[in-house]
């Protein structure tokens, strides 16, 4: 058999740069591979694995309905997206509203800007975008994500999109000397853009995880939906990467209760814990009472596919039967007090930030005092690349973006399994030179 390094287009990567080992199996926070290793996921693949590898409910409620039904349409009804559809519905508080099933995060922020623009009357209405953010590779969801990496494919103006400064505390774009300034200038620059602009149809923003590696300040989210309601603009919430528990929530907005509600959000990852590919777009009632008697021209052939809504009834039913938002909440509050005190004993760690969920942030510096990188994003130090092959060898897996480190592992790590890499996270800080 050939080689796959020879035969398949990966992502995100340079071809001949591509190298990784063959994984054959899973359980739990660990990886298992072809030549017998078995490593410690601390990033959860993609930020996808909330529920480990190979859940054994998800991987059983698969099984179960693929002897029963593996495919059928959207233009039929199927049991198992009816039961996920209610569930979203119900774990987000959206009452009355609907739920469209798409095939990953990119097509879930692409449909969820359709939707706001044909309930808003703004058919071609501009689109607020953040910069340094991520939404995905479609050419559509590029335009939204203020991404480096794809900035020269791609014009975010012949796709209406605006872009605000990130609420980037620790290199505050406004030049803001706390957190919450910094969040409270982020949010009121977004409603001077829409003030700026009368055909803003939605905000798409993400309330906390992100693989860019920001995490706003507290008062930001609130107080954006602030600004976005005042206006009469729609905010949709990319929870793509912070839902199912990953920030302590079963969605990150819920953290500032009613006042940081959405008018639509945006799931996938989580949503089956990875096992099977699935998005979603959930609608609050208002915005569905406006598509309930208008032609919806969108749709994809595997919309609601029945398998991977089974999955996905599986993975929420997990989430809470095994308490795992409540024991993210916890266990990242633990790593978070280990993190800080990294950050005392090593002068390369510029800013800890996250902690709401699992999921943190290791914001590595050249200097604490000038705050200077040791590279400039999206390169990564080859001191850092070291980090990364060096934990390898040691049967951990970390992940890294440009001079980020970024923590987050599987909602069902064992304690001692997180201990143990926090123990080498700290053994190998020790040897990283810029």
């Amino acid at each position: 058999m050939l080689s796959e390094h020879d035969t398949v287009l990966h992502s995100w990567c340079r071809q001949a740069d591509w190298s990784a080992p063959t994984i054959v199996g899973g359980a739990g926070a660990r990886l298992h591979t072809a030549d017998g290793r078995s490593i410690l996921d601390m990033s959860s693949l993609a930020e996808c694995c909330n529920l480990g590898h190979q859940h054994p409910k998800v991987v059983a409620a698969i099984r179960e309905q693929a002897q029963k039904l593996c495919f059928v349409t959207s233009s039929w009804g199927a049991e198992p997206r009816a039961q996920l559809a209610e569930l979203l519905l119900e774990k987000s508080g959206f009452s009355g509203g609907r739920v469209f099933f798409t095939l990953g995060g990119a097509d879930a922020n692409e449909n969820a800007v359709k939707f706001a623009r044909q309930a808003s009357g703004k058919p071609r209405g501009q689109i607020i975008a953040r910069e340094r953010s991520y939404h995905g590779a479609s050419y559509a969801t590029m335009a939204m994500s203020g991404d480096s990496r794809t900035r020269r494919q791609v014009d975010p103006e012949a796709f209406g999109v605006l872009r605000a400064p990130p609420p980037y505390a620790y290199r505050c774009p406004f030049g803001s000397s706390t957190d919450a300034e910094c969040g409270e200038r982020a949010s009121a620059h977004v409603g001077e853009l829409i003030d700026a602009h009368q055909d803003v149809a939605a905000v798409i923003m993400e309330p906390n995880a992100g693989t860019n590696g920001i995490v706003a300040p507290a008062n930001y989210w609130p107080a954006l939906r602030a600004e976005t309601s005042r206006r009469n603009v729609y905010l949709i919430a990319d929870e793509v990467m912070s839902g199912f528990g990953r920030c302590g929530e079963w969605f990150a907005w819920q953290r500032y209760g009613e006042e940081g509600r959405p008018d639509l959000m945006t799931l996938a990852k989580g949503l089956t814990g990875a096992h099977l590919p699935l998005g979603a777009v959930v609608l609050s009632a208002e915005i569905a009472q406006r598509l309930e008697h208008e032609m919806l021209y969108t749709g994809l052939t595997y919309c609601g596919h029945p398998l991977a809504c089974a999955a996905g009834v599986a993975a929420v039913n997990a989430y809470g039967d095994e308490h795992l938002i409540e024991r993210s909440r916890s266990l990242g509050a633990s790593m978070m007090l280990r993190l800080k005190a990294l950050q005392a004993k090593h002068s390369i760690i510029g800013d800890v930030r996250g902690g709401d969920g699992l999921f943190a942030v290791l914001e590595l510096v050249r200097d604490r005092g000038t705050r200077e990188s040791p590279e400039v994003w999206p390169k990564s130090p080859p001191a850092l690349r070291n980090f990364v092959r060096d934990a390898l060898n040691r049967d951990v897996s970390f992940a890294i973006r440009g001079n980020l480190i970024l923590l987050a592992p599987p909602l069902v790590i064992a304690e001692n399994e997180l201990d143990d890499a926090l123990t080498l996270l700290d053994e190998l800080l020790a040897a990283v030179q810029f």
